[in-house]
């Protein structure tokens, strides 16, 4: 909750001067999802960072990933769900994104609803205020009802990377 609270300290001018979403996407790492299970969603997001090469350790990413979930759920709410981790041996910034076609998937989110939009943030461990203003940049986007809607209907990868063009 603090990394929440502090987002929201965020002025819009240092929203718009941060880490940016859109750079951070690659088309490789944005899946539609089939899945029955937290961990089978972040499994499938895990896969999509090692099969792109973003990750030295696949295995030090993953523990990392679920370490954090274990401590508090990255549900936010409204069906989405931010997982992240930050290793020392990641050099730069880069979110998957799933997107869970049929049913919801029960996340333990803060609103107790039902986890459709999956956006795991995986970056280097020294840059927490760049991350920070990228997880910023991100909720910005997936508070707006219209951008999540869109998301559930995106049928291409393209859809889905020109919704975040502006973030």
């Amino acid at each position: 909750m603090a990394i929440l609270a502090h987002i929201k300290r965020l002025n819009s001018s240092d929203r718009k001067k941060g880490t940016k979403v859109f750079p951070c996407l690659d088309p490789n790492m944005i899946l539609f999802l089939d899945v029955e299970t937290r961990e089978e969603a972040i499994d499938a997001l895990v896969n999509c960072f090692d099969a792109t090469g973003r990750l030295p350790s696949k295995e030090a990413f993953r523990a990392a990933v679920f370490y954090r979930e274990k401590l508090v759920s990255t549900g936010i709410g409204v069906g989405v769900a931010i997982p992240h981790a930050k290793i020392k041996s990641c050099t730069q910034f880069s979110i998957a994104i799933g997107i869970q076609r049929q049913k919801g998937i029960e996340w333990e989110s803060i609103d107790l609803s039902p986890v459709r939009l999956i956006f795991l943030i995986g970056g280097p461990e020294d840059r927490q205020s760049d991350y920070l203003q990228l997880l910023s940049q991100l909720t910005s986007a997936v508070k707006n009802i219209e951008v999540r809607k869109a998301l559930l209907k995106a049928t291409h990868v393209d859809q889905v990377l020109e919704l975040f063009s502006g973030y």
